[in-house]
């Protein structure tokens, strides 16, 4: 267990999850999103789980998600009932999706009859299912069980690759797998004729903006052709993680909304007519992404937009004073290897 693994989890010792109702999902909600190259309403579902087995052992660097996990086992009668609850806000949406804060297929997380009971509830209704794994848990059982449910609708299976950097995947993220990992789990994937989405983290702890806008667009180019859709996630400061821990002491600054354009511009032109997308979480806020304040909307509303359109012309409105100050912050952030002091001081 390296330095940054055991710190990972020490930052968890004394943590306790709030008491919570373990029949009630997270949260549900609709959304835009894109299917068949048609911008469609899609529905989210968060279930209550026992959270991701890595956060439980160590975790990454930038996660805060098992905040809102049980710590501990649900139940399947607890998990079914979530489900039905989440159903009852649902509108017939024909694209779904269910995020655990950790991942569908750990059959520790939700057992097999359970995960394919809700596959079952859902096969009907929808046109396209979307949940997220780890790649250890994406094996040919799993997928060829999935099979026997889902052939003859879309499956879109997410993988938090973050970067195709092993180092920076190792020691920055703390992700807890390899590159080579994530592409044997592609080749499953393509075998059962399943889609994927990569996640790509925009500015993990340790890097510069600079270094994080090059780490995007190289990992871009390695995994264009080996998955479906690219979405990009910038970090934000989530509680109990590394990342808040270096935030509080001035060592990290979320992302610039600047180099996230940049970013969804450069890559855009590299992978033609595949999806990329942007989600952005706290935007505008001192612990998102962030400009100046005084552009923040119109940069995030342009981002929603281009993700949506996926045309990179939606940025060319977009002008702010601040961009000097960004682009001096990338000229000058080597000679303080990245912890810089936030500028926008009116925001705390």
């Amino acid at each position: 267990m390296n330095e940054l693994t055991q710190f990972c989890k020490s930052l968890k010792k004394n943590f306790s999850p709030k008491i919570r109702d373990p029949a009630k999902p997270v949260r549900t909600w609709s959304e835009r999103d894109i299917l068949d190259g048609k911008i469609v309403d899609a529905y989210v579902i968060i279930l209550r789980t026992s959270g991701c087995y890595w956060a439980r052992n160590s975790g990454c660097t930038m996660c805060g998600y098992f905040n809102d996990s049980m710590w501990e086992r649900v139940n399947d009668k607890d998990l079914l009932h979530q489900f039905s609850v989440a159903m009852q806000n649902y509108s017939g949406e024909r694209f779904v999706k269910i995020f655990t804060s950790g991942s569908y297929l750990d059959k520790k997380e939700i057992k097999p009859k359970i995960r394919d009971e809700i596959l079952n509830k859902l096969v009907g209704k929808v046109d396209k299912l979307s949940v997220e794994s780890r790649p250890e848990y994406i094996t040919n059982e799993i997928l060829s069980e999935i099979k026997d449910i889902f052939h003859s609708k879309t499956l879109e299976i997410s993988i938090g690759l973050e970067t195709a950097n092993d180092f920076i995947r190792e020691h920055a993220i703390n992700k807890g797998f390899t590159y080579v990992d994530y592409k044997k789990a592609v080749q499953r994937l393509k075998k059962y004729s399943f889609n994927l989405k990569t996640y790509v983290l925009i500015k993990p702890p340790f890097l510069t903006e600079k270094e994080s806008i090059e780490d995007c667009i190289y990992t871009v180019s390695k995994i264009k052709n080996s998955t479906n859709t690219i979405s990009f996630n910038p970090t934000n400061v989530q509680r109990n993680t590394v990342v808040e821990y270096l935030w509080k002491r001035k060592q990290f600054r979320p992302p610039w909304l600047w180099s996230i354009v940049e970013i969804l511009k450069k890559c855009k032109l590299k992978v033609g007519h595949k999806i990329i997308k942007c989600d952005i979480a706290g935007g505008g806020s001192i612990r998102g992404p962030h400009n100046c304040k005084k552009c923040d909307k119109d940069f995030l509303d342009a981002i929603a937009e281009f993700s949506l359109s996926q045309n990179e012309k939606v940025f060319d409105r977009l002008d702010c004073k601040c961009k000097e100050q960004w682009l001096d912050q990338i000229d000058f952030e080597n000679l303080t290897f990245g912890s810089n002091v936030d500028f926008l001081e009116r925001y705390q």
